[in-house]
């Protein structure tokens, strides 16, 4: 299926390459690059603590920034609850995962061609009465096993960790997660709550993107990723456009 031209103006990836916020997510993905030399990251879930963290944002943002390296890259929706990647993407959501799962139809008529060349769009598709228990199941796994075998890379957008269990169900079955905290919205014991949610069910946490930093300096804001080494707190930043 072919893409619209809606694209939402958070996608500043896509839309202005040479933004300093473009520039922040091709660090993210450079660490992310370098985090797996030994074995490569190939799916990716990206989650916050509470909604309203701009999840949705690191995700597609993230996926752009990977097709731009000339990967073949899916964007996936796993958010069943409140899905908003169609919406960034311009594209319809009468069908997607949730379609794909509780079918068992072919995978690939659920994938929708996007705007940015090399990405790849499963939405969330209709909204189902049980999420967690899709999300949880064998034919979840499964089709991220589908998913890796068909692309370079897989990022999938997942709901808030502390608001529905959805978030610690999925992250056993990817290679890493990235947590996402916006600044000045969320207590610090959240995002303790949220990490140490994710550690139970043995996620691997391949760190914090705190997004929405205030620049007094220049008035704009910043991203900032930390991200798990020798577990020291190493850190990257670039400033974004506000």
């Amino acid at each position: 299926m072919s893409a619209t031209t809606s694209m939402s103006n958070m996608l500043i990836t896509h839309l202005d390459s040479g933004a300093a916020a473009s520039e922040a997510f091709r660090v993210l993905r450079t660490n992310l690059q370098f985090m797996s030399l030994d074995k490569p990251l190939k799916c990716v879930a990206i989650t916050s603590a509470t909604p309203g963290e701009g999840k949705t944002t690191i995700a597609s943002n993230l996926a752009v920034a990977f097709a731009q390296t000339g990967a073949r890259v899916c964007l996936v929706d796993a958010d069943l609850r409140i899905p908003m990647v169609a919406k960034f993407l311009g594209l319809p959501n009468w069908s997607g995962l949730t379609t794909a799962l509780v079918t068992q139809g072919r995978l690939e008529e659920q994938l929708q061609e996007t705007a940015v060349p090399g990405l790849t769009a499963l939405t969330s598709g209709p909204t189902p009465p049980n999420p967690a228990e899709l999300l949880g199941s064998n034919r979840m796994a499964r089709l991220l096993d589908d998913l890796r075998d068909r692309f370079d890379m897989v990022v999938v957008d997942t709901p808030p960790v502390l608001a529905v269990t959805d978030a610690a169900v999925i992250a056993p079955k990817v290679d890493g997660t990235l947590l996402v905290v916006r600044a000045g919205e969320v207590a610090r014991q959240q995002v303790v709550s949220a990490r140490q949610a994710l550690e139970a069910v043995k996620a691997n946490v391949l760190g914090v993107v705190l997004g929405a930093v205030e620049s007094g300096r220049h008035g704009g804001y910043q991203y900032y990723y930390y991200y798990n080494d020798s577990g020291d707190g190493h850190k990257g930043r670039r400033k974004s456009r506000s």
